[in-house]
């Protein structure tokens, strides 16, 4: 079963609201790199720690470094994540014969 525009309109409507923003995970990244804020930021809690702990032997400071390049990608997987899950919900509710 298809989705409908307003459907679609709507997921992509959520996506916006609650993905998150290129622009905040950089200044996150900028400001508050050292303790990993941008991961968190992006629901990756389990490699912020780990970022966090790496940089007592000094190789945090590459992953901080890496990571400039990786933020987009994280907040295209995120918003996929919301996209998904907002999916199943509009195809649950369609099949169930649920309103908006």
């Amino acid at each position: 079963m298809a989705l409908s525009t307003a459907q679609l309109q709507l997921i992509e409507q959520r996506v916006t609201n609650e993905g998150a923003s290129v622009a905040v995970a950089y200044l996150l990244w900028l400001f508050l790199g050292l303790v990993s804020a941008h991961r968190f930021y992006l629901g990756r809690p389990a490699s912020a720690i780990m970022q966090i702990l790496s940089y007592f032997i000094v190789i945090g400071f590459i992953w901080l470094l890496i990571d400039g390049f990786l933020i987009p990608g994280m907040v295209r997987t995120k918003q996929g994540d919301i996209r998904q899950r907002e999916m199943v919900s509009m195809l649950a509710q369609s099949a169930g014969g649920g309103a908006l």
